[in-house]
């Protein structure tokens, strides 16, 4: 319907309003950064140019330098609109190419370019929000089945693999991917989640619950399940049998983990199959821009996210 709406010239997406803010916004970052020659903090900015200008040893170039806007097809706000389309949306590339008017290929590589830069720039963001975190950390696990055929390389040649000659996801008949695990821990606003090939504590859940602590503070009472690896955490630790109820006589409960589960997995499903790689870099983007979201981040929270490696040099 969104797609039909837009065809009929009903809705219309335009990025200028976001380019403007971009724009700025990078502006004031390159302000406060020192200068990618000298190290110097004497970069100048101006209002009618897409110019940064080092005032000690005449370093020039565009705004964008350091982001995924650079020397990109798309224009800043039409990154933004795709990214944000892709990532809290349950349309697909291909959808969000339509109704762009883009083809898939440029959408998709945009989207790949600034999911990397968001998932880097998350903790640096995360750290300068203004927020308060409180109450005890949720820890879950659930399992994931990857696909058998994306990300191959050729893609998917259904009849020499043994598929039918009919079109879509019918032509596989292979063997189904990896097994991996989503493993989510949830404190108050902050939502961190890791796809792992195992269960195993020190390999696989303890990096989770010691990310959420890092990018909070100490995490003090940790709620889980009674999957038996939980045991061997430090923190102080309180389970609720789910086989009985999902919150305990005591309060126990992981209802925030479990209500995040319910609406990553419709979210994944649209890509109608991940490699495992490509289900390892979906979950952690879901997370944090799950994160944001609650912590109500305004818009320019997601720009400073893609401006990581020059917000990290002003640091």
């Amino acid at each position: 319907m969104l797609q039909q709406l837009v065809s009929l010239g009903a809705l219309e997406f335009r990025p200028e309003p976001l380019d403007a803010i971009v724009e700025r916004r990078l502006k004031t970052i390159w302000e406060q950064a020192p200068c990618p020659d000298c190290g110097a903090t004497t970069i100048r900015t101006y209002d009618d140019l897409d110019r940064i200008w080092c005032r000690g040893c005449g370093f020039m170039s565009t705004y964008t330098l350091g982001t995924p806007f650079y020397d990109a097809e798309l224009a800043p706000g039409e990154f933004l609109v795709a990214f944000v389309l892709y990532a809290d949306s349950l349309l697909s590339i291909n959808q969000i190419a339509s109704l762009l008017d883009r083809a898939y290929n440029t959408i998709h590589s945009a989207i790949r370019d600034v999911e990397a830069a968001f998932q880097r720039g998350f903790p640096v963001v995360w750290d300068r929000i203004d927020h308060t975190l409180d109450g005890p950390t949720q820890v879950d696990e659930t399992q994931q089945v990857c696909s058998g055929y994306k990300g191959r390389d050729p893609p998917r040649d259904g009849l020499s693999r043994g598929g039918s000659p009919e079109g879509g996801r019918t032509r596989w008949s292979g063997e189904q991917g990896d097994e991996l695990t989503l493993v989510a821990a949830c404190r108050d606003v902050l939502r961190v989640v890791s796809a792992e090939e195992g269960t195993k504590f020190k390999d696989e859940l303890k990096p989770v619950i010691e990310e959420a602590e890092d990018l909070s503070q100490r995490l003090g009472e940790v709620w889980t399940d009674e999957y038996p690896p939980y045991q061997q955490m430090e923190h102080d630790h309180r389970t609720v049998v789910h086989d009985e109820a999902y919150v305990s006589d005591a309060g126990v409960h992981t209802n925030q983990a479990e209500c995040l589960w319910s609406l990553l997995q419709p979210w994944i499903e649209k890509f109608r199959g991940l490699s495992k790689q490509g289900l390892e870099q979906a979950a952690r983007t879901y997370g944090f821009l799950r994160s944001l979201n609650l912590a109500g981040a305004p818009i320019h929270g997601l720009v400073d996210c893609f401006a990581a490696d020059i917000f990290r040099q002003s640091a």
